[in-house]
C-alpha cells in the first residue's frame, strides 16, 4: 500500500526542524554567546547550557535523520535537559541582558522543543509554555523591570513564541492529518479486500456450477434433440446423477453448522424421491472439511446412490485424523476416488459397498 503524503511529510518536517535548530545554534546563538563570554556569570555556566543543547541536537539526529520517531524516553529526557539548561543559560546572564543579545537561549531553545516534541502535540505547547514562563518569572525575579526593557521582553517574546507556536500548530494540524488519512487509507484497504473476496467467492461459486452442469448440459441437448431416450434405464440414471449433483452443489453453499452432513443428506433427498429407501447413521463431532474435500467425499456416495435400486444404508465417521463415508446399496456400479480422497469399492452378492476416506493436514 503507498503510503499517504501527509505521513510522508510528518518526518520530513522533523528534519526541516533538526535542520533549523542545527543552523541557528551555531550562526546566531554561538557568536552572541562568545562575544559576552567574560561577562557571564559564571562563563562555564553558560557553556555547560550551550553544550547540553549541542548534546540533544546530535542525539535527535540520530532518529531523526533516519525518519524514525525519537523514544519516549529521548523525547522526555531531552526535553528536561533542555528546560535546564534553559534556565541555566538565563541565570548566567549579565545584569540588563534579559532578552537582549547575550540572552542568546530564549529564541533557540523553542526550535530543540519543536524538534523533540513533533510527535507528541499534546506535550509541545506545555513545554514552549513552560520554557517562556520560567524565562519570564526569571526576568522578573532579577529587580523591576523599567518600561523599556518591558516592551523589549515583550517584543522577543512575541517575536519568537508566536513563529514557534504557530509551527507547533502545523505539526499538530499534520498529525491529525495523517491519524485521517491512515484511517481512510485503512478503510480502503479493507473495503478493497471485502470486494475481492466478494469477487472470489463469486467466481468459485460460478466455477462450481460450470463444472456441474458440464455434465448437464450434455444430458439436456440429448433430451431436447432426441438422441438420449427418457425411457430408457441409463437416461434415467443420468437425470437421477444429474439430479442429485445440482441438489448437491445447491447444498455446498448453505450456511449450515455441519456441512459435510447436509451436503450427504442432500444426496440422500434425491435418492429418496426416485423410491429408495436410504438410512444414515453419523457419528463423531463435526469436523471442519474443505469444500473440495467434501465435493471428492460426496461424489462416490452420489454415484453410488445414483445406481441403488431399492434401499442403501450410508454413513458417515468423523475423528480428528479421519473422515469416512461409506455407502452399501443394492446396485452393481464402479466408483473411483483420487489422491487426496481414495476410495475403496467392492460388489458381492447384488450390493455394492463403497468406502471413500479423508485425512486432515
Amino acid at each position: 500500500m503507498r503510503e499517504p503524503p501527509v505521513t510522508r511529510l510528518t518526518p520530513a518536517l522533523r528534519m526541516v526542524l533538526l535542520c533549523v535548530t542545527a543552523v541557528i545554534q551555531p550562526g546566531l546563538s554561538l557568536p552572541a554567546l562568545l562575544r559576552h563570554h567574560a561577562a557571564y556569570q559564571p562563563p562555564l555556566a553558560a557553556d555547560l547550557a550551550y553544550g547540553a543543547l549541542t548534546a540533544v541536537t546530535g542525539v535527535c539526529a540520530w532518529w531523526v535523520l533516519r525518519r524514525k520517531p525519537l523514544p519516549a524516553v529521548v523525547a522526555a529526557g531531552g526535553t528536561a535537559v533542555v528546560l535546564v539548561a534553559s534556565s541555566v543559560a538565563t541565570a548566567a546572564l549579565p545584569p540588563d541582558a534579559f532578552f537582549r543579545e547575550p540572552h542568546w537561549s530564549v529564541g533557540l531553545v523553542g526550535w530543540h522543543l519543536l524538534v523533540l516534541l513533533a510527535d507528541r502535540t499534546a506535550a509541545l505547547p506545555a513545554a514552549l509554555a513552560g520554557h517562556v514562563t520560567a524565562g519570564v518569572v526569571q526576568f522578573l525575579l532579577d529587580g523591576t523591570p523599567t518600561r523599556t526593557e518591558s516592551g523589549d521582553a515583550a517584543i522577543v517574546l512575541f517575536g519568537v513564541t508566536a513563529f514557534q507556536l504557530a509551527i507547533a500548530g502545523l505539526v499538530r494540524l499534520l498529525d491529525r492529518r495523517a491519524g485521517e488519512a491512515g484511517a481512510a487509507a485503512a478503510e480502503r484497504d479493507r473495503l478493497a479486500t471485502r470486494a475481492a473476496v466478494a469477487a472470489q467467492a463469486e467466481h468459485d461459486l460460478r466455477a462450481g456450477f460450470a463444472g456441474q452442469l458440464g455434465a448437464t448440459l450434455p444430458l439436456l441437448s440429448g433430451l431436447a434433440d432426441g438422441t438420449v431416450d427418457p425411457r430408457t434405464a441409463s437416461a434415467r440414471a443420468r437425470c437421477a446423477l444429474a439430479a442429485a449433483q445440482l441438489r448437491r452443489l445447491f447444498a455446498e453453499n448453505d450456511e449450515v453448522p455441519d456441512p459435510l452432513v447436509h451436503e450427504v443428506t442432500a444426496c440422500l433427498e434425491v435418492a429418496e424421491r426416485r423410491g429408495v429407501e436410504v438410512t444414515l447413521a453419523v457419528s463423531g463431532d463435526p469436523v471442519d472439511v474443505p469444500a473440495p474435500a467434501r465435493r471428492e467425499l460426496t461424489g462416490p456416495v452420489l454415484t453410488a446412490l445414483t445406481a441403488a435400486r431399492s434401499r442403501a444404508r450410508v454413513s458417515v465417521l468423523r475423528t480428528p485424523e479421519l473422515v469416512r463415508v461409506a455407502v452399501v446399496a443394492d446396485g452393481d456400479v464402479a466408483v473411483t476416488g483420487s489422491a487426496a480422497v481414495p476410495v475403496t469399492s467392492h460388489f458381492r452378492t447384488g450390493q455394492t459397498w463403497m468406502e471413500a476416506r479423508w485425512r486432515p493436514e
